[in-house]
């Protein structure tokens, strides 16, 4: 079993940065591939980026490339995501969320998942 733990949201300006992390517990991260995704009101939850386990290789959504920044670090067993440039767009509940499989964008394909951490920006 992993647990994992979102923290850094709150609220920011358009244009502004914030810097999520999720922190691990129960098992090492550096068997998983790992993700970010965020859920709208109203919204089917989606995806915002990968990293697999060795960090190598990410993906990003189309609408945040450029913007945000996947990273890992797995001696503390911690992800990040930096954004920047946020939008009122981005306004969501983030999750990370674990894999043992193959890096993956869908959300069903995840085995492991956080609470969540609000994100709200205003214009």
């Amino acid at each position: 079993q992993v647990q994992l733990v979102e923290s850094g949201g709150g609220l920011v300006q358009a244009g502004g940065s914030l810097r999520l992390s999720c922190a691990a517990s129960g098992r090492t991260l550096n068997r998983y591939t790992m993700g970010w995704f965020r859920q709208a009101p109203e919204k089917e939850r989606e995806f915002v980026a990968h990293i697999s386990w060795s960090g190598g290789i990410t993906r990003y959504a189309d609408s945040v490339k450029g913007r945000f920044t996947i990273s890992r670090h797995n001696t503390n067993n911690t992800l990040y995501l930096q954004m920047n440039s946020l939008e009122p767009e981005d306004t969501a509940v983030y999750y990370c969320a674990a894999t043992g499989g193959l890096s993956t964008v869908y959300v069903s394909d995840y085995d492991y998942w956080g609470q969540g951490t609000q994100v709200t920006v205003s214009s």
